[in-house]
């Protein structure tokens, strides 16, 4: 497992950007065949590129993008440690 964030965006403006573009095409996919028919449904692909792959990737990548920086993790052979920037351990999980 790497410690490198999978769904983060460079910034926490960036991140929602590409959540309002990404679910605005979702919805006006799927809103506007009543009025201009089923080729509407090629706006939903376009969603899925901006969420990078679905809503939940998204909502991961907000989370990460979120705590970017402010959460460390360190491992060693007795377990992990999770701490905030400039404070003491959060958390500690053993491991095996």
């Amino acid at each position: 497992m790497t410690d490198r964030p999978d769904f983060a965006s460079r910034s926490l403006p960036r991140h929602l950007i590409r959540g309002v573009l990404g679910i605005g095409a979702l919805i006006a996919s799927v809103g506007s065949i009543p009025v201009f028919g089923p080729v509407t449904l090629l706006l939903a692909p376009v969603g899925l590129v901006f969420l990078r792959g679905c809503p939940m990737c998204w909502a991961i990548g907000l989370a990460q993008t979120i705590s970017r920086g402010r959460l460390r993790r360190s491992c060693t052979g007795d377990g992990c440690v999770l701490t905030v920037a400039g404070h003491a351990t959060v958390d500690r999980h053993q491991t095996g």
